[in-house]
């Protein structure tokens, strides 16, 4: 069995509907309105990292606070409230964080109907930059210089990718062939074993693009797809 094979039957595995009741993708799609979707997928994004029991707790918690309606939420200027607050919402993500990327996302649908333009001028790349400079949040990397922007090209791959299965595609105007893998440590683990000493010791983006490449040349319209493959592995401790 060779590698494409090999990650093929892997995605096969991981990308199942009972994938989504562990995963915190199973916030934004609860809803059906396309602003609540994607406010969803990017608030979601902005805390998942460390322990899935806790992510998921707290991404319960962080919907609450929305009332479970978060373009509702934004535009009428609910989280006016948490401007001063020092609640913690998730490991070193607090309410006052959560109140500089609502007031920002307040300004830009005050102009605008949905996130998917920031990203559709130019590159994925360019739509990053964008996107950190309207949220302004310490939690969301615009560097592509120093980070691989795990949160937001994961927050890109639930809105982007449409497999009828776990991702959402609530996007038309990005083709999935653009998407670059999120680099969280389950994926850099399992790519490190794969490609050992091609990839370079630090994640970053150019290490996040150097695996999208590689994962592109066995399936170019999709290659993120693979991301269930990486990360079940990884999330599961398990070796290639």
């Amino acid at each position: 069995m060779n590698l494409k094979e090999r990650l093929d039957e892997l995605v096969e595995k991981y990308n199942v509907p009972s994938f989504i009741d562990n995963d915190p993708i199973q916030f934004p799609r609860r809803f059906t309105l396309l602003q609540d979707i994607e406010i969803s997928a990017l608030l979601t994004s902005v805390i998942t990292w460390g322990r899935r029991d806790g992510i998921l707790k707290d991404a319960e918690k962080l919907h609450n606070i929305m009332s479970n309606s978060p373009y509702h939420y934004i535009m009428n200027e609910e989280w006016a409230a948490l401007k001063n607050s020092r609640k913690n919402i998730h490991r070193t993500f607090f309410e006052h964080d959560m109140y500089t990327i609502c007031q920002n996302l307040h300004t830009f649908y005050l102009e605008n109907n949905s996130l998917e333009s920031l990203f559709t001028p130019g590159n994925i790349l360019d739509g990053i930059i964008r996107f950190g400079k309207v949220t302004n949040s310490r939690h969301i990397s615009s560097s592509i210089k120093t980070s691989p922007c795990k949160r937001t090209n994961l927050m890109l791959l639930w809105l982007v990718r449409n497999d009828n299965i776990v991702d959402m595609g609530v996007w038309k105007k990005i083709s999935p062939a653009k998407l670059i893998i999120p680099l969280d440590i389950h994926v850099s683990k399992i790519s490190r074993e794969i490609w050992k000493k091609a990839l370079p010791k630090t994640d970053r983006m150019s290490t996040a693009l150097q695996i999208t490449g590689y994962l592109s040349e066995m399936c170019p319209e999709d290659p993120c797809k693979y991301d269930f493959a990486l990360f079940g592995l990884g999330e599961e401790g398990l070796s290639f």
